[in-house]
């Protein structure tokens, strides 16, 4: 199983894995995070942001989420980069694949920029910021959105995230159920 969480920079995709890691991981306790940023740091920091850039990384997570999925691992993913032909790539490629958009706009996350990334994207300071100078691809067809503005708790939302996928047909899904802790 994989959970692919996307959103823009900002939008709490790494704050609800971590609320969401705990919770799952007594269901199933093979279960393995891939941060995009953990990532990055993984390979040396060896990719600038730009577009091409973030392509190679989203695959470089798209490798390594099958490689461990296909060995019945669960996969919990938070990523930024969402073109359509990747999102498209992991319905076809990767095991009982869950999609989550954490929906939101530049404009609310300029307000609670905490990196100060928008601030200085849209001052011209930075290049290469999704959603600025980089389109955003927002998802098509997730299973599951969250309107990032609401500012649900991380933890309320992985509760919904949990009840959505123990109502899953699948039968990795229905594990969730019968798996001990």
């Amino acid at each position: 199983m994989v959970i692919w969480i996307t959103g823009l920079s900002g939008s709490g995709k790494s704050t609800l894995c971590e609320a969401l890691r705990p919770k799952l991981k007594a269901l199933r306790p093979n279960l393995v995070t891939l941060d995009g940023d953990a990532v990055r740091a993984a390979f040396g920091d060896d990719l600038s942001f730009r577009e091409a850039d973030r392509v190679t990384q989203i695959k470089r997570i798209q490798g390594i989420a099958k490689l461990l999925a296909d060995q019945g691992i669960t996969v919990l993913v938070a990523a930024l980069y969402a073109h359509p032909d990747l999102l498209a790539w992991n319905r076809a490629n990767l095991r009982d694949y869950f999609e989550i958009y954490l929906k939101s706009d530049v404009e609310f996350l300029l307000k609670r920029d905490n990196k100060k990334l928008y601030q200085r994207a849209t001052h011209g300071e930075i290049p290469d910021v999704v959603g600025v100078d980089i389109p955003w691809h927002a998802p098509k067809n997730p299973d599951l959105v969250f309107d990032a503005t609401s500012l649900t708790p991380a933890d309320a939302l992985a509760n919904q995230v949990l009840r959505k996928l123990m109502s899953k047909d699948t039968s990795s899904l229905s594990e969730l159920r019968t798996t001990p802790a």
